[in-house]
């Protein structure tokens, strides 16, 4: 018998997702599986809904969907899950016409991610000080080397790698500031709105992610000066995202140096070692609403 030119399963490993078509002559012997017989994965998730006119039966499922699993490699990321064929047993339970069947299925991603500095546009905010005076203000969010000696000229980390991140404000014959980081959301797109949203760094100063289990994200002690604020944040990407950009967008904020950091003026940094969040200056009383997330609004 001739071979025929399509193989009898096909898988297209795309960004969030898979889809496997099986023919359904699976076996090249002429006889049609049915759709009912094929499953995807540990879950027994079932294919799209079939035409019978045709020659094919398609899947299509996220990533981590149908029980798949993730195996993680110094390169790659790999996905596995298994088509399974489980034929209908025969009208006669002597005899066996057909046999179940396993095909596994592996989707590779390289692991390499990046983030970029250049996706960060600062805004112009005007600060008012004591005597009425109004400037613009220059912020600027910079990824930096891992000694903080100059920003970094590549853009590609891997995971298990750390993000430095040092936020300034400048600015000419003003009132000495003390700049905060308010709030850090990480994005599939350059639009900070979309979905997959994740803030690493919210409730007014709260670096979240540093509760995250096996990381050591935190801001950096002491601040190189008033007006700079430095954190380590460990790399990610978006579970089943095969993307390989990560947006980042910041709102940075500055208070009189003067002022003493409170509730709504904090960098927030939680300690595993104590299971308490402390703050980068000030009283332990300023962090404790980053637990209950009823930080008040400046």
């Amino acid at each position: 018998r001739a071979l025929s030119p399509r193989p009898a399963v096909a898988v297209r490993c795309q960004e969030g997702q898979l889809a496997v078509t099986v023919r359904r002559d699976l076996f090249g012997t002429g006889r049609p599986v049915r759709a009912a017989e094929l499953s995807l994965g540990t879950a027994s998730c079932p294919p799209l809904s079939p035409n019978p006119a045709q020659a094919f039966v398609t899947f299509v499922a996220a990533l981590h969907e149908c029980g798949s699993t993730l195996q993680v490699t110094p390169d790659s990321l790999i996905y596995r899950t298994t088509l399974f064929y489980k034929p209908t047993p025969s009208s006669n339970p002597l005899i066996v016409r057909a046999t179940p069947a396993e095909v596994l299925i592996e989707c590779h991603y390289p692991r390499k991610s990046n983030v970029s500095s250049g996706a960060v546009h600062p805004t112009w905010a005007p600060f008012r000080s004591t005597v009425a005076a109004q400037e613009r203000l220059r912020f600027s969010l910079r990824l930096m080397d891992d000694d903080w000696s100059r920003e970094r000229l590549s853009n590609g980390f891997q995971l298990g790698d750390s993000l430095c991140f040092q936020a300034d404000v400048t600015s000419e014959g003003h009132v000495p500031l003390r700049l905060f980081v308010d709030q850090c959301v990480a994005t599939a797109t350059p639009d900070r709105s979309s979905s997959p949203r994740y803030a690493f760094i919210d409730l007014g100063g709260c670096l979240l992610d540093g509760r995250a289990e096996d990381t050591s994200s935190a801001f950096v002690s002491p601040r190189p000066r008033p007006e700079s604020l430095r954190f380590l944040v460990d790399a990610f990407k978006f579970a089943g995202d095969a993307g390989n950009l990560l947006y980042v967008s910041c709102h940075l904020r500055v208070s009189p140096a003067a002022q003493a950091p409170n509730p709504w003026n904090k960098a927030c940094s939680f300690s595993k070692a104590s299971g308490l969040w402390a703050p980068l200056e000030g009283t332990a009383a300023i962090c404790s609403c980053c637990d209950t997330g009823s930080c008040p609004s400046p």
